[in-house]
């Protein structure tokens, strides 16, 4: 019998993974810890500590006794602070190097709070069940059919909340972009595809038992990322 062919989902995760195992973890290295960055990197910085303030703002204050799946954890910035808050977090990547930056950095924490630091796949359903999900930009690289697929094969693990971002469709982003093949290759993103709000929240539509809440764009020189949360009816 013929091996199933990969799917478009697979292909872009393959992809990230050579990427941020390869010559780009010291540069996320460097992004997401406190290491001198060029301006443009210093933008995207300042959006993403932005970003991910807005998202730990939906959750509860007190996490104690939660089930956290961070999915597409990087350097583990959320996963830390979530922890902090007393969360039981499952911290994944597909990006083993950046795990293991995350499992260096993080601290010990003197609550309930607990990370457990994971390699491989977010849609693996033996990661369990979950109280929320979050899903801060792991998700830009992907289709938005493919993006779709995933927050719907999430859906039935998760009992509360699923936050996630998407690169916004807008004149600016594209325009930011094509300017961005002038920079040298160290100051450019892999790449990410923008996807317009409506249509989103057309293909969001159909999910049953889930409607979208909250909704938060954030515009940081070089970073643009829209954050929605779904929520259970």
């Amino acid at each position: 019998m013929a091996s199933q062919a990969p799917s478009t989902y697979d292909l872009s995760r393959d992809r990230l993974t050579a990427y941020f195992d390869g010559t780009a973890r010291k540069a996320w290295e460097d992004l997401t810890g406190d290491a001198k960055v060029s301006g443009i990197r210093a933008t995207v910085r300042a959006g993403r500590d932005s970003m991910r303030a807005a998202l730990l703002g939906w959750l509860p204050d007190d996490l104690g006794g939660v089930r956290l799946l961070d999915a597409g954890c990087g350097t583990g910035a959320l996963s830390v602070d979530a922890a902090a808050r007393g969360a039981s977090v499952t911290a994944i990547d597909v990006a083993g190097g950046l795990v293991d930056i995350a499992a260096r950095r993080a601290p010990s924490f003197p609550g309930e709070g607990r990370i457990d630091w994971r390699t491989g796949d977010m849609l693996d359903p033996a990661l369990g069940d979950y109280d929320h999900v979050v899903a801060m930009d792991s998700l830009i690289h992907y289709s938005p059919r493919d993006l779709v697929t995933a927050i719907v094969a999430l859906a039935p693990r998760c009992r509360r909340s699923i936050l996630f971002t998407v690169a916004p469709k807008t004149p600016l982003l594209t325009l930011m972009h094509r300017a961005g093949k002038l920079f040298p290759r160290a100051d450019r993103s892999p790449a990410i595809v923008p996807v317009a709000e409506g249509k989103l929240r057309a293909m969001l539509g159909p999910m049953p038992g889930w409607r979208i809440a909250r909704s938060h764009r954030v515009n940081s020189g070089f970073y643009m990322s829209h954050a929605f949360e779904l929520v259970r009816d």
